[in-house]
């Protein structure tokens, strides 16, 4: 009968180490898929965040090419300004600096 009994435990003892093994996998299985879970939300978060940055980003692009535009275009109107004012001076003085140059040229010194 003590081999009956010692059976019985032993019988016992396997159940018991199935139901622990079976456990155990559970909760690795459980663990895995929440893992995998958590990725996925700071992956949705991560591309959320990037798709923020991004949209600033191109707000700061958009807002830099139109000032820059605007500046451009003054910058050529002040040039445009400047070279005419240097045009009307230029013929203005240039029979005065031809004379001077002629009377230099043509006037010998002795």
């Amino acid at each position: 009968m003590d081999s009956f009994k010692g059976q019985g435990s032993i019988q016992l003892l396997l159940t018991a180490e199935q139901e622990a093994q079976h456990i155990v996998s559970s909760a690795r299985n459980l663990k895995i898929a929440r893992l995998k879970q958590a990725k996925e939300e700071a992956e949705k978060e991560v591309a959320l965040y990037r798709s923020h940055l991004e949209a600033e980003f191109q707000k700061k692009i958009s807002e830099t090419s139109e000032s820059s535009g605007a500046n451009v275009k003054r910058l050529e109107e002040e040039t445009e300004g400047k070279i005419q004012n240097l045009n009307k001076s230029a013929s203005r003085i240039s029979n005065e600096v031809a004379g001077m140059l002629i009377k230099y040229v043509t006037t010998v010194k002795t």
